[in-house]
């Protein structure tokens, strides 16, 4: 969700850079062979994400939420020499299309990809990141902050993806069966409240949280 009005929306997307013709064809094929094509991060997003890793250059990224590649592609554009990206999503159906794309954007051997519960998959992975972007499911949102922050380095960040969920996080008391809308209630209250990071929410799309560990 955009909360911008649909003119001043186009207007930022005209002035932002394009989207590299790759990216355009993994955003379309998305749309038209994969489920919930919403979950892509999208020009203006995608536009972000490399804007921030050429700033950051950062040397190791993981990356929690694969889905069709995107981001990652993305992320690789900042990426620093012999960088890589761990990436983690619970859905093999799309290793195709990752493969795909990985493979037209030259970063094949750059992404190490892992598929299966993210929760038991992060404490196996014995690395230190310098970005951590968090895009799976908001239920465990908390969950992956805590297990992702110690593997973060200092001055490193983290990004966690639709934190505004749409508005819903407005609502005060959500139904008890909305898991991901009271998930994110709680984590983005655990982000301001934690004094181990500095953070930012950005209203970009569905929301960006910008973190910073101390």
């Amino acid at each position: 969700m955009d909360f911008l009005n649909t003119n001043i929306a186009d207007y930022v997307d005209q002035h932002t850079e394009s989207e590299p013709q790759l990216l355009y064809r993994l955003n379309r094929k998305t749309h038209l062979e994969v489920m919930n094509p919403r979950m892509i991060a999208g020009h203006f997003q995608g536009r972000l994400l490399s804007m921030l890793s050429n700033m950051i250059k950062p040397k190791t990224i993981l990356e929690v939420g694969t889905y069709t590649g995107y981001s990652a592609i993305c992320f690789a554009e900042g990426l620093a020499e012999n960088g890589e990206i761990h990436t983690i999503d619970n859905n093999e159906e799309l290793e195709p299309i990752q493969t795909e794309f990985f493979k037209k954007a030259g970063i094949l051997d750059t992404v190490k990809r892992y598929v299966g519960d993210a929760l038991e998959i992060i404490p196996k992975i014995d690395q230190e990141f310098d970005v951590v972007f968090l895009d799976a499911d908001k239920a465990n949102y908390c969950n992956y902050f805590e297990m992702t922050l110690p593997k973060l380095k200092t001055g490193g960040y983290l990004l966690a993806d639709n934190v505004l969920w749409s508005g819903k996080i407005l609502e005060e008391n959500p139904k008890k069966d909305d898991i991901d809308t009271i998930g994110l209630k709680r984590f983005n209250k655990m982000v301001q409240d934690d004094p181990r990071v500095q953070n930012i929410l950005l209203p970009i799309r569905d929301g960006l949280m910008v973190c910073r560990k101390l």
